[in-house]
């Protein structure tokens, strides 16, 4: 009867260190955020973005600039040999080189659209990825605090069990073993939450508080099981089709396109400028001294726009290059992003059906044998180390298996 009360009062102390905890982990002051709202503060606040809409500025810039004639030339000249008169001449291209160039600047400046696509992509994968890894951290701190105070209480009974000489000196040992490696867990658990704390609130540019998920990783296997099945039953069979709507590839193709125009734009400036001047042409005592006088600037070192024609060319090769590597790339990424959402999708079916429930049971009936002692310390500690590695191991699927869902969302646009 006295051993009974005594696991009893273990009982007791178990609860009260799990409400100490509990009532700690709630006093510490820390921001609630939703995946939401950090999306958006990133999306409004990231550099990378406000890189990308100066560059955008920068394009547009330039574009007003393309109807950019020769810089007039101003000069003296004695044509009469008795004195000398001021003048100008000025050389324009031929209306298609003005055309050519603003469809370059309109090229460039759709392709920054497209690498700002790219980079806000970018920003929400990082974003995601930030958030669901203090998810995980917090779920672990959570799961490993539970053990920490278990196995706390645990070793204290045990210390006074053997005390009494109840329990061998091998039960103490184990016992106090387990209690101090969940210990050292918990404390890496922390300092991993710290890092993931941070480095989402950089993400947000919010560097100095300290923030917490708003939805716990553990309680979302449901949900997250049936939005994966739905994700997968929608998705087309072909790569190509999967990733249309992929900014990389936008942004590689609309390189193709700009690198084309730059040819275009070789190509008209190979033909002959206008040039139109007005000077003094006369002698001192003539009625008409100023004059018009026109003629044509010839191209006639023609190895130099040869040079330039090849280097466009070889540029809009390798740019179309870069878009099939960038595909095959892209693929391959899709292709393995595809198989680990499969992977991780009949693991989590698994644990949401068998493995979780089984956890929960051997923790309760491992529990409730100790109590009736039918069970010893050493298979009590067993059966609750089986059980806390498959809820965390729960907790890891979930994790990887968000991680697979971000990717093939990432490389199909979304």
């Amino acid at each position: 009867m006295k051993y009974l009360k005594l696991r009893s009062g273990v009982r007791f102390l178990l609860v009260l260190a799990l409400l100490l905890g509990l009532g700690f982990e709630a006093a510490r002051a820390q921001t609630i955020i939703s995946l939401d709202s950090a999306e958006a503060q990133s999306l409004r606040r990231h550099p990378r973005l406000r890189q990308s809409t100066q560059e955008i500025e920068e394009q547009r810039a330039l574009k007003r600039g393309s109807f950019a004639p020769a810089n007039p030339d101003f000069l003296f000249s004695a044509p009469t040999g008795e004195m000398w008169a001021p003048g100008v001449v000025q050389t324009i291209d031929l209306p298609n080189v003005y055309r050519q160039q603003r469809r370059v600047a309109q090229a460039g400046i759709t392709l920054a659209e497209r690498n700002r696509d790219v980079s806000r992509a970018s920003v929400l994968r990082d974003t995601r990825l930030a958030y669901l890894t203090l998810q995980f951290a917090e779920a672990q701190v959570r799961q490993l605090t539970y053990q920490d105070s278990l196995f706390r209480v645990l070793r204290l009974a045990t210390e006074r069990l053997f005390t009494a000489g109840e329990v061998t000196s091998l039960q103490r040992i184990s016992t106090d073993a387990e209690a101090r490696q969940v210990t050292v867990l918990l404390q890496q658990a922390t300092a991993d939450r710290q890092a993931a704390q941070r480095r989402l609130a950089l993400l947000l540019g919010r560097p100095s508080e300290a923030l917490a998920i708003s939805t716990d990783l553990g309680r979302t296997g449901a949900e997250l099981a049936q939005t994966g099945t739905a994700l997968l039953a929608g998705l087309p069979a072909e790569d190509s089709t999967a990733l249309v709507r992929s900014p990389t590839l936008a942004a590689a193709a609309q390189n193709v396109a700009l690198s084309q125009s730059g040819i275009s734009l070789v190509r008209a400036r190979r033909t002959p400028a206008l040039t139109v001047g007005y000077q003094n042409q006369a002698f001192e005592n003539s009625a008409l001294k100023y004059r018009f006088q026109f003629g044509l600037s010839v191209p006639i070192w023609f190895w130099t726009y040869r040079s330039q024609l090849q280097a466009a060319t070889a540029r809009s090769q390798a740019a179309g290059y870069q878009l099939q590597a960038q595909r095959l790339e892209l693929s391959s990424q899709y292709q393995q992003a595809l198989a680990d959402t499969r992977k991780f999708s009949a693991s989590l079916g698994y644990y949401e059906q068998t493995g979780l429930p089984q956890s929960r049971a051997i923790i309760s009936q491992s529990q409730r044998l100790f109590r009736a002692g039918e069970v010893s310390y050493l298979q009590l500690i067993m059966s609750l180390n089986q059980a806390f590695a498959i809820q965390n191991t729960y907790l890891t699927t979930i994790r990887d298996y968000r991680q697979a869902l971000i990717e093939l969302n990432y490389l199909r646009g979304e």
